[in-house]
């Protein structure tokens, strides 16, 4: 027989998609919001009070979970995107499901932290170094999927497709262990993944440079069949569009929609580098954007054409991608920002805009339509942002969109609830209960 478990949240304020509401009561049974009540100016008995803003949790909807234990070491010195691949490649030959699962776990507890979900994680290390299949071939993933439960947030598993090192060029030696040789020997290994209940899975193409144009078509049809969220890594770099221009005499937007990659459940990841063509195939299709603003900074990328893409019907949605930080506000901050620099003109977005970003759009994009609102029938998600920080202080409470996009960081998450059950509360982790040491020995575990 079920049992089932009640709660009642009290929220001191709440954004509601369009507003600030002050006191706002929430019920929750079995992880799902069952009623929500404003005007409610105190606590009910026995409620649990989130004091400060809180907003549904946040959808970080692009993540290499093992590029964060490359923080600080890529800092040094110059260099490009193909540099820094380089020193990415060194922390990718040491992973094994054991040193994955416990850095994984790490990196998703500070993702807690920050008020964090949900994560989609673009996940290509598939094998052994030299591409020896594990007993399990899902090994990898299975520990990402593992890692996740253990930090208490929800994650797309977006299993990703990487056969080739370039148009037409076998994987190098380090590539050896993300292939599968094969389209179809990628969708056989895939299809073994079960989703559970906080994990679904997606499926991803890493670039136009990775997956040949023959079996684009094979990894869109596997999505296609299954309505599972398609990622891809889209005109990052303007030399990735250059070798696809040399190569088909399209850009890589134009052979994607060739091929049948394009469509609303697509997201391309950065999107970047776009001529007004790309901009119109992927806004006319529903193909979505997220903008990965920290890393795309952080690797010299560019700033790509956020304000024309969703113009044209591309929603946008956020992540922390390489971690070079991980706060979903300051990806939200930093698309208006850097659009700011750009034109030269400010008010891009509302904050309210750039929250929908970070939470509803995100889990859209990740295949969690049912999450990112603090509405009757979704999932009991909610992260509570203080609003009497040293940064946060000050503002009136009804501002407090514009006071978490603008002024907050990660540092002012009070509270994280997944399913109804505090995984964060108070700024402490529940599961994970020494995080930056978990991260600490997870990376050095890499190091050795």
């Amino acid at each position: 027989m079920r049992v089932t478990t009640r709660t009642t949240y009290w929220l001191e304020h709440a954004w509601l998609d369009t507003h600030v509401e002050p006191g706002v009561a929430v019920e929750v049974a079995d992880g799902r919001i069952t009623a929500v009540r404003t005007e409610v100016p105190a606590p009910p008995p026995g409620a649990e009070v989130l004091r400060g803003l809180t907003l549904p949790g946040l959808a970080n909807a692009h993540s290499h979970a093992f590029h964060r234990a490359l923080r600080g070491t890529v800092q040094v010195g110059s260099g490009t995107f193909w540099t820094w691949r380089e020193l990415m490649y060194g922390f990718a030959d040491q992973l094994t499901p054991e040193t994955y699962h416990a850095l994984a776990r790490a990196v998703y507890a500070e993702m807690a932290l920050a008020g964090v979900s949900c994560v989609g994680e673009f996940h290509y290390v598939h094998h052994a170094p030299g591409g020896t299949r594990y007993a399990d071939p899902n090994a990898m993933g299975e520990a990402l999927i593992a890692a996740a439960a253990d930090a208490g947030i929800r994650i797309t598993l977006l299993d990703t497709a990487y056969l080739s090192s370039g148009f037409g060029e076998p994987p190098n030696a380090h590539q050896l262990r993300f292939s599968d040789g094969s389209a179809e020997a990628w969708a056989e290994r895939c299809s073994v993944l079960k989703e559970r209940d906080h994990a679904r899975i997606g499926a991803a193409i890493h670039s136009v440079r990775a997956v040949p144009a023959g079996q684009l078509a094979t990894v869109a049809g596997w999505a296609e069949a299954r309505r599972a969220p398609l990622h891809v890594h889209l005109s990052e770099q303007t030399a990735e569009n250059d070798a696809c221009l040399a190569a088909h005499g399209r850009t890589p937007t134009r052979l994607l929609a060739d091929h049948g990659v394009l469509g609303p459940r697509t997201t391309g990841v950065h999107n970047t580098h776009l001529t007004d063509e790309d901009i119109a195939l992927l806004g006319g299709s529903g193909t979505g954007t997220c903008m990965c603003p920290t890393t795309e900074r952080d690797l010299a990328d560019g700033i790509g054409p956020a304000v024309a893409l969703q113009r044209a019907g591309s929603p946008l949605s956020l992540g922390s991608d390489s971690h070079a930080v991980i706060d979903l506000l300051e990806e939200a901050r930093a698309m208006e920002l850097n659009e700011r620099l750009r034109t030269r003109t400010r008010g891009h977005w509302t904050a309210a805009a750039l929250l929908r970003a970070a939470s509803a759009d995100g889990h859209a994009a990740l295949g969690w339509d049912d999450a990112g609102a603090i509405e009757t029938g979704m999932l009991a998600d909610l992260t509570t942002i203080a609003l009497d920080s040293v940064r946060t202080a000050g503002p009136l409470p009804r501002l407090g969109a514009e006071t978490a996009v603008f002024a907050a960081t990660a540092a002012d998450v009070r509270h994280t609830v997944v399913a109804g059950r505090h995984v964060v509360r108070d700024g402490v982790h529940t599961l994970v209960p020494d995080v930056p040491q978990a991260l600490a020995r997870a990376v050095e575990a890499l190091r050795a």
